[in-house]
């Protein structure tokens, strides 16, 4: 039998629902962060955002502490991207994803800046110093510029921070406080007690379809920078369901997971900006137009009936209360409009701590 089809309309429901987007989930942040694998976090208060969008109740105190506490931390993983993660995902995540750290680098000017220098002293080297105390880029290229003072500072702050597991430490996503990024030795920072078992690839993208499936193995490979993912979905074949999207490329998917019907009714959402939702597959028109990607890029979206409607940022000028500005991408009908001014009021109401009045300004379209 053929395999069958879901247009871009049934995927979008379907990974809403596993965004915890069609409806707030009662889940617990740090539940959430795992059921999502992480959130982006290069925007260091967007995870805040992203899971008032998707939880009932949430207190963004609750996210802070788990940070302070170690329970959660900061560190580039997926993409070698920053990702807000729990600490025993951050520990199981970190050997997987430190090969797409490292060819990350190898292919940036910074690399280049560093020929013929050997890293692996440089890491030791690294390690010793941030085992001792959390440094800034700045401080770590300073430190390391002592013993190589003929090789460039940022250049060798920078290869360390992808080719040796690190987190961003507080006061660095903290709900309410302010600070650059100080890293520290991942295991340091979070080590111990008992390590978390290793996960395995296989592991890890089946997480990776439980949060945003049905997936092909392109999408599946944008989010995590992996290598060799069609020959992990192949072994994984026999525990998974297959699809084909309108354009008829095999997607893959878990048995049991939801996939909604189509017409299933989807809230207006605003997002943060960078939200993984539109970061996390190579096909992202089951929520977001192509032309409409670049448009949202370092700004919240607005998502409205499922898809990417506009974008949205706070604005804060001296003298003034802060106003949530939103330019839409499209009309919206009447009653998505008053659902539009409704969540923006209370999304700005969450981010100033509910002081002043909120202020919420639509654009014109085409403004």
């Amino acid at each position: 039998m053929p395999d069958p089809v879901l247009d871009h309309r049934a995927l979008g429901r379907a990974t809403l629902e596993r965004q915890l987007l069609l409806q707030r989930s009662e889940v617990s942040a740090g539940q959430a962060i795992e059921h999502l694998v992480g959130m982006q976090a290069q925007s260091p208060l967007a995870p805040y955002v992203g899971l008032w969008s998707r939880l009932d109740h949430f207190d963004p105190d609750d996210l802070a502490r788990a940070v302070v506490e170690r329970r959660a931390a900061r560190a580039a993983l997926m993409r070698a991207t920053i990702h807000l993660v729990s600490a025993a995902d951050c520990l199981a995540l970190s050997p997987l994803t430190q090969p797409v750290l490292a060819r990350a680098f190898s292919g940036q000017e910074f690399a280049r800046n560093l020929a013929g220098l050997d890293l692996a002293d440089v890491v030791v080297a690294a390690r010793g110093l941030l085992s001792e105390e959390p440094l800034t880029r700045g401080e770590l290229g300073a430190r390391l510029s002592e013993r190589w003072p003929d090789r460039d500072a940022e250049s060798m702050a920078f290869a360390v921070t992808y080719m040796l597991p690190l987190v961003q430490v507080p006061p660095r996503g903290v709900w309410g406080s302010d600070g650059g990024a100080r890293w520290a030795t991942m295991d340091s920072w979070l080590g111990g007690g008992e390590p978390p078992p290793a996960l395995s690839r296989e592991e890890v993208i089946t997480r990776y379809l439980t949060a945003f499936g049905p997936a092909t193995v392109a999408d599946a490979r944008t989010w995590s920078g992996f290598t060799g993912v069609a020959e992990v979905l192949e072994r994984l074949r026999h525990r998974l369901r297959t699809f084909r999207d309108e354009q008829g490329r095999e997607l893959f998917d878990l048995p049991d997971a939801p996939r909604p019907d189509p017409e299933t009714p989807a809230p207006v959402r605003l997002l943060p900006e960078y939200d993984n939702l539109l970061l996390s597959h190579d096909d992202r028109t089951r929520v977001i137009a192509e032309e409409d990607r670049r448009r949202v890029f370092g700004r919240g979206a607005v998502l409205v009936d499922g898809y990417v409607r506009g974008a949205w940022k706070v604005e804060r000028e001296s003298g003034s209360e802060p106003a949530l500005v939103v330019e839409p991408f499209a009309v919206l009908a009447p009653q998505d409009a008053v659902s539009l001014l409704d969540e923006a009021e209370q999304l700005l109401s969450f981010v100033t701590g509910g002081q002043g009045q909120p202020d919420v300004k639509i654009l014109p379209l085409g403004a």
